[in-house]
């Protein structure tokens, strides 16, 4: 080889290598990984702490409880903290029942170490004046709940992205909510099946949404069928991409249908989390 010929091979060489270091360190992947404990709900109530612990054991580093009838499974809160802490998982969230035993939830919910305390559902409004009322209500829980050093939020499903009045509930609900007391948990999948651009959406709503659901499903003929992840047709890399620079902190796992078992979707789940790159 002549001199000539060797330098451009070197140079050749040289820019792959750069143009391939450039592209591995621009891919993230997610630091934690999450779980909504309500997809193992078949489970929880019979032996909380024994599916908690085996979700550990798979790899989840976050827990998302839910309401019933606990949200801390029987424990008191401290004993609550100290059991996840003894398993390596942090619970950062619940959802919750916010029409009763506000106060006593709240301060349940900060002695054990939770941040958040997600309402899950509303239901469809009957106006876009009713969404409005609902907005007021959340400012005021908001600042009951910032008493506590907590925060309170939303959870979507796909009604609040449906057109009503000309109008999108969901905007109108973020646009009637003070970003100081309401902050919002984005269910990817319901975005995506109500025919939305989440990626738009969570461009427009910068640092309103801090906890995301990932969650798959395909749609057939309107109807949603949830699957694994990474068995659907969920666009997630571009959608975790914008979430993660538009605010959002923690993503968990949520399923509510399964192939086999709600612990077999679970596991083969956090595996694709573990490989996930966006």
């Amino acid at each position: 080889m002549n001199r000539r010929d060797f330098l451009k091979q070197t140079a050749i060489l040289t820019t792959g290598l750069y143009v391939g270091t450039a592209l591995t360190s621009k891919a993230k992947t997610l630091k934690t990984r999450g779980v909504q404990l309500y997809s193992v709900r078949d489970l929880m109530p019979k032996d909380a702490r024994g599916t908690m612990k085996q979700l550990a054991a798979m790899g989840y580093t976050e827990f998302e409880s839910y309401g019933g009838p606990d949200f801390l499974w029987g424990m008191s809160p401290k004993e609550c903290k100290t059991f996840l802490g003894d398993i390596g998982v942090k619970m950062v969230s619940t959802h919750f029942d916010h029409t009763k035993e506000l106060e006593k939830n709240f301060e349940r919910g900060a002695e054990a170490g939770l941040t958040y305390l997600i309402c899950p559902y509303l239901g469809p409004q009957k106006s876009i004046d009713d969404w409005k009322r609902q907005a007021e209500s959340f400012n005021k829980i908001g600042e009951t709940a910032k008493k506590y050093g907590l925060k309170f939020g939303y959870h979507n499903h796909d009604y609040s992205f449906r057109s009503q009045e000309g109008q999108i509930p969901q905007e109108v609900f973020l646009d009637n909510t003070d970003p100081n007391l309401v902050v919002f948990e984005l269910d990817i999948c319901w975005v995506v099946a109500a025919g939305r651009d989440a990626v738009a959406h969570l461009n427009k709503y910068k640092k309103r949404y801090e906890l995301g659901h990932l969650k798959d499903m395909v749609q057939t003929d309107g109807k949603v069928t949830q699957r694994n992840l990474g068995e659907g047709t969920v666009p997630f890399k571009a959608i975790v991409a914008a979430g993660q620079k538009n605010g959002i902190k923690h993503f968990l796992v949520e399923q509510e249908q399964y192939p086999v078992s709600s612990m077999e979707s679970m596991k083969a789940n956090v595996e694709w989390v573990k490989g996930f790159v966006f």
